[in-house]
C-alpha cells in the first residue's frame, strides 16, 4: 500500500491489524500462463470461440484494452450464442453493480471488461482469465491474471498474441521473471 494510505489507517482506526505483503509476493504462483499465437487481430475472435467450445469453464474474465472493444466483442460473442456479460467505465455504477452481482452469483459465467476490473474483483470461481488484448503496461498483467487462482485455487491465464504483441509478451516475461509457454493442445485437462 502507498505510505499515504497507511498514514490514513493510523489516523482513523483503533488498533488496526496490519498485514503487509511485499510487492513481489503478489505472485503468479498457482496460475498457469500460456499464450496463443494468433498472428493477426482478425483471428482472435475465432480463436476465442474455439476455446469456449473446447473448454468447460466455471467462470472466466476476458480483458480487452478499450471500452469500444468490450461492446464489439460482447456483440460478436452474443451473435454466436455465447452468454456473456460486459462492463466498462462508460457504464453507470448501478449498472456495473448489477452485472457484477450476476457474475458473482454465477448466473453469468463470462465477463468481458477493460482494466477497470483488473484490481479488486474477487470472484472465487474464476478459473480462467483471457487477455484478448495484452495489457499496455506490464504492471497490469499481474492484476488481470490475479483474477484467477484466488484464495489458493488454481487458475489459468491465456494470452492472445499477435505479431504486434510479441514485444509486450517478452516485456511481461522479463518484468515478472516468468516463462509463458504456448498453449498445449490438452488445455482442457488443465482447467
Amino acid at each position: 500500500m502507498p505510505p499515504e494510505a497507511l498514514e490514513i489507517t493510523r489516523k482513523f482506526m483503533n488498533k488496526p491489524v496490519r498485514i503487509l505483503v511485499k510487492r513481489d509476493e503478489l505472485t503468479l504462483e498457482g496460475i498457469k500462463q500460456f499464450y496463443v499465437n494468433v498472428e493477426k487481430e482478425e483471428w482472435k475472435l475465432e480463436t476465442l470461440c474455439d476455446l469456449y467450445e473446447t473448454l468447460a469453464i466455471t467462470q472466466s474474465v476476458i480483458f480487452v484494452n478499450t471500452r469500444r472493444k468490450v461492446d464489439w466483442l460482447t456483440d460478436k460473442m452474443r451473435s454466436r450464442d455465447h452468454t456473456v456479460s460486459a462492463t466498462h467505465g462508460d457504464m453507470d455504477q448501478n449498472t456495473r453493480d448489477i452485472i457484477m452481482r450476476e457474475f458473482r452469483s454465477g448466473s453469468s459465467r463470462v465477463l468481458i471488461t477493460t482494466d477497470l476490473l483488473a484490481r479488486g474483483i474477487d470472484v472465487q470461481q474464476v478459473s480462467l482469465v483471457i487477455n484478448y488484448d495484452l495489457p499496455t503496461q506490464p504492471e497490469n498483467y499481474l492484476h488481470r491474471i490475479g483474477r484467477s487462482g484466488r484464495f489458493g485455487r488454481k487458475g489459468v491465464a491465456i494470452n492472445f498474441v499477435t505479431r504486434d504483441d510479441e514485444r509486450m509478451l517478452f516485456d511481461i516475461q522479463r518484468f515478472y521473471n516468468v516463462v509463458i509457454e504456448e498453449l498445449p493442445s490438452n488445455v482442457a485437462d488443465l482447467l
